[in-house]
């Protein structure tokens, strides 16, 4: 190969490196997106409707929280898990509604001694904060 095409060769190779690598993190930054600012504000919505919870607790793999506890919980799994989700509904069926360790569900326990599966009642919380929208 003469010097010109050597040249001309790893100039290519050093182009085709350049854009495999840009295509690369072009897709690792899509992967860990965050989810749209007004979805990120319905789901910030929801997580504070769980820490602003008096007379119930969030009950997961068994043991009881309060509102602030759990609303922590779910701000922590979210930034773990965060990259699969990308609506309030995702935050719900992904995060607020089981254990992604154990499969368990998650439960509100109201004072009243009722319990509701969490991802029933972060939905209605969801549907009664669009609505005041």
């Amino acid at each position: 190969m003469s010097d010109g095409k050597q040249s001309e060769h790893k100039i290519v190779t050093g182009l085709r490196r350049l854009v495999q690598v840009a295509l690369t993190a072009a897709c690792v930054g899509a992967v860990h997106a965050a989810p749209p600012a007004a979805e990120q504000t319905r789901i910030d919505r929801l997580i504070d409707c769980v820490a602003s919870q008096k007379d119930a607790k969030f009950v997961r793999n068994g043991t009881a929280y309060d509102g602030a506890d759990a609303a922590r919980f779910l701000r922590g799994k979210l930034e773990k898990m965060g990259a699969q989700v990308t609506t309030a509904n995702h935050f719900i069926e992904q995060i607020g509604s089981r254990s992604s360790t154990t499969g368990e569900l998650y439960w509100i326990r109201f004072s009243d001694g009722r319990k509701v599966p969490a991802g029933r009642f972060l939905q209605q919380e969801l549907n009664r904060l669009d609505a005041s929208q």
